[in-house]
């Protein structure tokens, strides 16, 4: 089985592949342990929380926090654990984070829809109340783990495809 990090971030049709680490409706943080090829539970999320959507990464990525790009996935289902889902990216919620006596650091949201997927092209123009749920969840998921977090609100489809192309090149300079 291949190291998920390392798959590249895009398939052969050009698609950005996301990797699923906690799928719609869960109540755990799973992370992908690149080491042992795993998903480990990490954590609970707060008491009534789980995850609107699919979440994971962009694998061959590397964000400006050192992992992988975070990805939801807007779509109508939940899928599993290590699931690649063909996507293309429709926007980024820019918000910055840190740890208790840490600096701020940048933890970009990239927002993406399975790439058939022909109702919603920009995350800009979701409604205001998807807009206020997601911004609310990213807060209230990192409660209890001493992280603060800070939004700085929605970009759409150019900035996320720049934000992805940023995170690739990070990786192949890693990779050297």
């Amino acid at each position: 089985m291949p190291n998920l990090i390392n798959l590249p971030s895009h398939d052969e049709d050009g698609q950005v592949q996301v990797v699923v680490e906690a799928p719609r409706g869960s109540r755990a943080k799973f992370k992908y342990e690149p080491a042992e090829q795993t998903f480990k539970f990490a954590r609970p999320l707060c008491l009534g929380t789980a995850y609107p959507y699919d979440w994971g990464f962009v694998p061959g990525t590397r964000a400006e926090d050192g992992d992988p790009l975070d990805a939801m996935v807007y779509h109508d289902m939940s899928t599993y654990p290590g699931v690649i889902i063909p996507s293309k990216a429709i926007g980024v919620v820019r918000l910055i984070q840190k740890e208790k006596g840490e600096k701020w650091e940048r933890n970009d949201r990239l927002i993406v829809v399975p790439s058939d997927e022909k109702r919603w092209d920009d995350a800009t123009a979701l409604e205001k109340r998807v807009h206020q749920e997601l911004e609310q969840f990213f807060v209230i998921v990192v409660m209890m783990t001493g992280k603060k977090v800070r939004l700085e609100g929605w970009e759409g489809p150019k900035a996320a495809k720049g934000l992805i192309q940023k995170a690739v090149k990070a990786y192949a300079r890693g990779k050297k």
